[in-house]
């Protein structure tokens, strides 16, 4: 099994360090597909034996898949609790995933575009992450390896039902699409619970910045399918494309109003995130998130120019507690993340002052 290496842990994914269509408020696009192996019952309900037997399998199948690039196997019980934090926080896995390590394991490709999550709620998570609004992509990629792993694993599969599952609301194709969007206008005029709790009424979910039961910080939503039966999955697909447009047009006009209507207002509200983000010598995960977002709304709209928007992007990752003790080469005490974070983030954001990490 591969061990864990320190610049793999500070490399950015592709996700975080690029952006692409509607990347004014589209963050990332994830397909997530659950599959289970025939004749072993559910992680849940399956022996420590069994367990083993489904990470081998899912080994073997994961290095004949040489052609479509090459994967790193990660034994989380092997790994140290903030590496497995690097990995939530890069979003290659889940909370859920990491709290109980034993006889979990995680393969992800160099680009940690393509994840899978072995033995979590089922026997196999597969993940694809890509940046900006690109579910096509991601769909289509999910299928390239879901394809290729069902030539060397036989999956649960039924007629009638498709894909068997550990919880009921996977069972059928198995599909989560999600797509993470930032909606800090949506946000500012105190729309946003209004637009997003319509949506839990067609069939959507709504979680927050590390999925179920999180929060929003940083105004960072991710918005996902709750069915997975009776569609298919470039119907599902399509499905919440067409409603991530409408909640994205509806943030880009509200944006445009903000500007034309109470533009003093925000140019005063984002300059004064950016001076505290630029000056400050302590600060918080949870302040860091959300100045950045008045930062990273005052960029995509002109207010900002000295910074990148990706930039920004990327501090909003980076700056997270246990990437940023990865960044710094050493585990820290509260008061000295936050020392750290307020150093990298005047470094990053080019500000006078700061001194060399």
């Amino acid at each position: 099994m591969a061990m864990m290496n320190q610049d793999y842990l500070k490399d950015m994914p592709n996700w975080v360090k690029n952006g692409g269509d509607s990347d004014d408020v589209v963050i990332s696009s994830r397909i997530r597909l659950a599959r289970n192996l025939k004749g072993i019952p559910f992680p849940n309900y399956a022996h420590e034996q069994q367990l083993e037997t489904v990470t081998q399998q899912v080994l073997q199948a994961a290095r004949e898949r040489s052609a479509l690039g090459e994967f790193i196997p990660l034994k989380v019980e092997e790994l140290t609790p903030n590496e497995r934090m690097v990995l939530v926080e890069k979003h290659l896995c889940s909370p859920q995933f990491v709290e109980n390590p034993h006889l979990r394991t995680l393969i992800v490709d160099q680009e940690q575009t393509v994840s899978i999550m072995v033995n979590e709620e089922d026997h196999l998570r597969v993940q694809t992450l890509l940046p900006a609004f690109s579910l096509d992509s991601a769909l289509e990629l999910s299928n390239q390896v879901d394809d290729f792993l069902e030539e060397n694993l036989e999956f649960c599969f039924d007629e009638f039902r498709g894909y068997l599952t550990a919880c009921p609301t996977n069972v059928g194709t198995g599909l989560r699409a999600s797509v993470m969007l930032h909606l800090p206008g949506l946000t500012l005029v105190d729309q946003v619970k209004r637009v997003l709790s319509a949506l839990a009424h067609i069939g959507i979910n709504v979680r927050g910045f590390y999925g179920e039961g999180t929060e929003a910080y940083g105004d960072i939503y991710q918005i996902s399918n709750q069915v997975t039966l009776g569609q298919s999955e470039e119907e599902l697909t399509k499905n919440l494309q067409s409603i991530c447009r409408q909640v994205i047009e509806q943030e880009r006009n509200i944006r445009e109003a903000l500007l034309k209507e109470s533009r003093t207002q925000l140019e005063d509200r984002v300059c004064r995130s950016f001076g505290i983000l630029s000056q400050a010598r302590l600060i918080s995960s949870e302040e860091t998130l959300k100045l950045l977002s008045d930062v990273k709304l005052g960029a995509e709209l002109g207010i900002i120019t000295q910074v990148d928007k990706n930039r920004v992007k990327e501090l909003m990752f980076i700056t997270r507690s246990s990437i940023l003790q990865t960044i710094i080469g050493k585990e820290l005490v509260p008061v000295e993340r936050d020392y750290y974070r307020a150093m990298v983030i005047r470094q990053r954001l080019g500000a006078h002052g700061a001194s060399g990490v």
